[in-house]
């Protein structure tokens, strides 16, 4: 089941909203999980159960973890630890590591090794991090550990956040977990109703009517695209994938706040960004900043004390060490999106264009000016993200060659008038939060509306419910490219 299906929006949707609001607020948590638990049962009947027991495991590790010092303290830390990764390693990535083995055997001319497939189990990674967050936040005693087992359980299943984030840690939610009867009010429900259909919108009129079109150019061989078709497609994407993504997270903070929860956010208008250091800032806000606190700063700070002179190779000592954390962290970025050489490269790619703006690129990006920067900025992005599109690296070889391949291709796709509408809508949707004013309108828009604004926002999110579900109806819904990881 997922947000954007007739039998979500239809019948899901409005019976458990009906109950919710109905049953006393003493059991709303108690309903809240139990949905959640067969929401995500329904998509993944085979693999709830690992997630249930990894949960209860987790649990009692955390709350004995809490309340030990020192050695056991550590040991339990790093026990919760490997629980977590091994199941992620084990579900996510066991097949990649068993198909690089058998090319390896290939190379001495023995047989592959027998393997069956293992299915991925859905928001896997999101949910690995979520519950990491938390045993990471309690091993520093940053926030204390949950002391019931519902709480927690809530925590890590909440439905609208399950699948592909944001990324919430304790500290953001526990308290609302317990009590969010303070959000418990019309302000809050409509709201979420209107950014919940923004959030489908996006998804079902914009990302869905690219992303057909875009199937459609890179299923056809790199060989048979003219230059032009892939500077078509790859621009495509680039809003395709923003779209799609920060659609769902549109949706998911929308039906929180419908619920009385607040989440964090998780897009500020990546594309206006005028480096890639500023884009990691508006791009999957809740992954970029785990990446940094937990990944990043500590890796930082570990080779900060091993590195004790001032110059290595002529480089200061901050600029080496920013080298090599920024390049880890990506390469474990890159390799968390997914189980394939191309998501490696890809990470890589970005901690390669982080260095270069900490060495040399800021300072010539500030002189070039804000619109020249967006725009170098945008075609650094757009070959990146064709890199983590394609299947293979010669794939995505084939296609950054044919951005500078200026010949006619053998075959064309062709392009209607509602992709063409669709594009032009993605682009002023994405660019205009650079100008000042649209950026204040859209944060009161989101969280501090008049009474007349609100009243006329919840009329257009009914009339875009309507659109959005006769265009399920009539077209098919597509799943989230995020549910992937």
């Amino acid at each position: 089941m997922i947000f954007n299906s007739s039998l979500f929006l239809l019948y899901f949707l409005p019976f458990f909203l009906i109950i919710y609001y109905l049953i006393g607020r003493n059991f709303r948590n108690w309903f809240l999980l139990l949905a959640s638990v067969l929401f995500f049962a329904w998509g993944a009947p085979k693999f709830v159960f690992y997630v249930i027991g990894s949960v209860l495991v987790d649990f009692v590790i955390i709350r004995k973890m809490s309340s030990s010092e020192d050695s056991m303290r550590k040991r339990l830390f790093w026990i919760s630890v490997f629980l977590n990764l091994a199941l992620l390693l084990y579900f996510k990535y066991m097949n990649f590591f068993v198909d690089q083995f058998d090319v390896m055997l290939g190379w001495f001319g023995a047989k592959s090794v027998g393997w069956t497939k293992i299915l991925l189990p859905l928001g896997i990674s999101f949910i690995t991090f979520q519950k990491l967050s938390y045993t990471l936040e309690v091993y520093k005693k940053r926030h204390p550990a949950f002391e019931k087992l519902q709480d927690y359980a809530l925590y890590i299943f909440m439905f609208p956040q399950l699948l592909s984030g944001p990324i919430v840690r304790p500290g953001q939610i526990s308290d609302q977990i317990t009590d969010h009867s303070q959000q418990d009010n019309i302000d809050y429900k409509l709201t979420g109703f209107y950014r919940f259909i923004i959030g489908l919108s996006k998804k079902v009129l914009i990302a869905d009517v690219l992303g057909t079109t875009v199937n459609e150019i890179f299923a056809l061989n790199a060989s048979q695209l003219s230059g032009g078709m892939v500077w078509i497609g790859a621009i495509a994407y680039t809003f395709q994938i923003y779209f799609d993504f920060s659609g769902y997270t549109d949706m998911a903070i929308g039906f929180a706040r419908m619920l009385g929860f607040r989440l964090p956010e998780n897009f500020n208008s990546p594309y206006i960004s005028q480096s890639i250091t500023e884009f990691w800032r508006r791009w999957h806000i809740t992954l970029s900043l785990w990446f940094r606190d937990y990944v990043f700063l500590p890796l930082a700070y570990s080779t900060s004390r091993k590195l004790p002179e001032e110059r290595y190779m002529g480089i200061r000592a901050d600029k080496v060490i920013y080298l090599i954390a920024t390049t880890v962290t990506f390469l474990l970025c890159g390799f968390w999106h997914g189980a394939a050489w191309t998501f490696i490269v890809w990470g890589l790619y970005m901690g390669v264009f982080l260095i270069l703006d900490r060495l040399i690129l800021l300072k010539y990006l500030k002189k070039a000016g804000k619109v020249p920067s967006i725009a170098i900025t945008f075609f650094i992005l757009m070959i990146g993200w064709l890199i983590f599109r394609s299947q293979t690296l010669d794939e995505a070889w084939s296609l950054i060659g044919g951005l500078f391949r200026f010949h006619s291709g053998e075959s064309m796709v062709w392009l209607n008038p509602k992709f063409w509408t669709m594009l032009v809508i993605a682009i002023v949707f994405s660019f205009w939060g650079g100008f000042k004013k649209v950026e204040s309108w859209i944060e009161k828009f989101y969280f501090n509306p008049g009474n007349g604004l609100m009243i006329a926002a919840s009329v257009i999110a009914l009339l875009l419910f309507i659109l959005n579900e006769a265009t399920i109806t009539s077209s098919g819904f597509s799943p989230f490219i995020y549910f992937r990881f």
